[in-house]
């Protein structure tokens, strides 16, 4: 007994002086919790609705103030063609698009069928199964009661008949056979990349402090700037020709689509490996050790990527400290770009968002790996 309480007590002191181990296994479980348990939700809330009135009567504006009553829907605007409902679902600017035809209020007082279009991005399978079925709820309750109106004023005029119900007509857009692979492939894709690009980067430069070889670095007569960019640029590339695999093996197996341009793909990974890369090297000046370091790069890359980029669960659906959390995390900005490129074909003059915010990303982490380096030399 007093030869395992010996070696528990030097267990024990090798991690007091290990701090950010210690961090690591005391926080991370509690992190791990919070972000899970408000991110663990796959109710859609707050989905963006352009609607076109093409009738403008008070019967429409009835039907639209009931979508946007219901508590599932927010009013992205208000749109007068089919190319500006395409562009704003293009854009992301709205998920479903409610197209009320001309004579609706003539129709449904006069007991005719009144058809309505509901438009859906179909590029997240499970959202836009939900919001087809809460827009064919929606319309059936507003039918109801436009039906209960005309009954009530036929038996006022002492006439028969009866309101047909509202024609509820849903359009799958991008994703119409409403494939599930069409949706998680791309959030694999910048899961693995991300993976594989922040650890080979955060175990590069610890595995030369293990070794003892970062202090010849040191004293060698090169920049910080040209010392980053010899580190990143092989890494850069074997990340870039790895993607370019897992992406084409996604179009074999899985007959994920490419419908947009491949050079505005190209640049969007690039951008985004960039970041991911910079990542890496920002954890390798923190870690003194090549297992801290891979267990940062796991909490950085994993988490954020699996739980705050719209892979799996919405965003809209995610409280607000967490939707404001996500703003900093490049896999979401990275799968709007990607999911416009292959399932929509966006061009890159809508995506200039997506590649500022990945540009501003990669920069800043860059800056901040460059000051940690540059300080550790000097």
């Amino acid at each position: 007994m007093r030869s395992v309480l010996a070696v528990a007590r030097k267990e024990l002191r090798q991690i007091r002086r290990d701090r950010r181990t210690l961090m690591i296994l005391a926080f991370v479980p509690a992190l791990f919790l919070l972000v899970f348990g408000y991110a663990l939700n796959f109710d859609v809330r707050d989905i963006g609705l352009a609607v076109e009135d093409r009738d403008g009567s008070s019967e429409s504006r009835t039907l639209t103030s009931a979508f946007v009553n219901s508590g599932y829907f927010n009013l992205a605007g208000a749109v007068h063609d089919s190319q500006a409902a395409e562009l704003m679902l293009d854009r992301n600017d709205a998920r479903a698009v409610l197209v009320i035809p001309e004579g609706f209020g003539r129709m449904v007082s006069s007991g005719e069928t009144a058809p309505v279009q509901v438009i859906v991005n179909g590029d997240n399978a499970n959202t836009a199964t939900a919001v087809v079925g809460y827009a064919t709820s929606i319309l059936q309750t507003a039918s109801a009661q436009f039906s209960g109106r005309m009954q009530l004023g036929s038996a006022a005029a002492g006439a028969g008949g009866q309101m047909m119900p509202i024609s509820v007509e849903p359009r799958i857009w991008y994703n119409p056979e409403l494939r599930s692979a069409l949706f998680l492939i791309p959030g694999l894709i910048a899961y693995l990349t991300m993976l594989m690009s922040v650890t080979s980067t955060a175990l590069s430069i610890v595995r030369e402090k293990e070794s003892g070889t970062i202090e010849q670095v040191r004293m060698a007569p090169i920049g910080t700037v040209a010392f980053i960019l010899g580190k990143t640029l092989p890494y850069f590339g074997i990340a870039l020709g790895s993607a370019a695999l897992v992406f084409l093996a996604s179009q074999l197996l899985f007959d994920l689509p490419m419908r947009g341009n491949w050079l505005t793909l190209a640049a969007a990974m690039a951008v985004y490996l960039l970041g991911a890369l910079a990542t890496g090297l920002l954890v390798s000046t923190i870690a003194d050790t090549q297992q801290v370091a891979f267990q940062i790069a796991l909490l950085v890359s994993l988490l954020p990527t699996l739980m705050l980029s719209g892979f799996i669960f919405p965003i809209a659906s995610m409280p607000d400290f967490l939707q404001g959390l996500t703003r900093i995390v490049p896999a979401r900005y990275f799968l709007v770009a990607l999911r416009g490129i292959v399932l929509k074909g966006t061009a890159a003059s809508h995506l200039l968002p997506e590649f500022g915010a990945l540009a501003v990303y990669a920069s800043v982490v860059l800056g901040l790996a460059s000051l940690r380096l540059a300080k550790d030399r000097a």
